[in-house]
């Protein structure tokens, strides 16, 4: 029985594809858990029209995320710190000061997209990377001043 997978079915499919079963595993799993629905040109069509609007929507992100990054990657963002020397901070700038001193500056940036592989520890200036989509990456420089 052929049927169309709804949800990521281990071992069998990705949602959105055609795949062939047994009988038996079609009509006592997958159509009774709504993971598949059978193949019928309304279903086809359906599920055509539902990728197409996924493909969409992943196209506006992909020119939202560019726009970010053109704005990120002219930025400059100053982050004042306490410091016990010319040197070394008290503390350290984390990913999450760094998404706080963006919402300052009107972006909007999760902190978990924010690459920093160690905290900030030391006065200067650094280049951090943003991934702002699976296939865009923007440099965000800044400059770590003390207070």
């Amino acid at each position: 029985m052929e049927v169309i997978l709804v949800k990521d079915v281990d071992k069998i499919g990705k949602a959105g594809s055609v795949v062939k079963v047994k009988d038996g595993f079609a009509r006592n799993l997958l159509l009774p858990k709504k993971l598949a629905i059978p193949v019928t040109p309304g279903n086809l069509k359906k599920i055509e029209q539902e990728r197409q609007k996924t493909i969409q929507g992943l196209e506006e992100k992909k020119q939202e995320a560019l726009l970010l990054k053109e704005r990120l990657e002219k930025m400059s963002l100053t982050i004042s710190a306490i410091a016990q020397d010319e040197k070394s901070l008290y503390g350290s700038v984390t990913a999450q000061d760094i998404s706080n001193a963006l919402k300052e500056e009107g972006l909007e940036v999760e902190k978990n997209i924010i690459i920093l592989p160690e905290p900030i520890k030391a006065l200067g200036i650094y280049e951090v990377d943003v991934k702002l989509h699976p296939e865009i990456q923007a440099k965000l420089k800044i400059w770590i001043v003390k207070k």
